[in-house]
């Protein structure tokens, strides 16, 4: 296994990282931004505000693209099993 390899497989690594937290990073992201502006536009600040509407919408998230989360996922490990054999080949 040479080293472009190695930088390849890192590479496919952080971009199904990516691909895989961004739904439910967004989700919260799109929330906390929605939260503070009621806030900021209401005076209000109930920390739990924040914190349940995030908790609920990134489970949510996570419900709708699990399933896709969980392929990006085996399909990474799939690549990687590959890269693997063809290291040991």
């Amino acid at each position: 296994m040479d080293q472009a390899t190695i930088i390849m497989i890192m590479q496919d690594a952080i971009y199904t990282i990516l691909e895989v937290s961004l739904p439910a990073i967004l989700v919260g992201l799109v929330i906390g931004l929605m939260i503070s502006i009621f806030q900021a536009a209401t005076q209000v600040n109930e920390q739990t505000l924040t914190f349940v509407p995030k908790i609920v919408g990134i489970f949510v998230a996570i419900l709708i693209f699990g399933g896709m989360m969980v392929t990006n996922l085996t399909d990474f490990g799939y690549r990687v099993y590959e890269y693997a054999l063809m290291a040991v080949a």
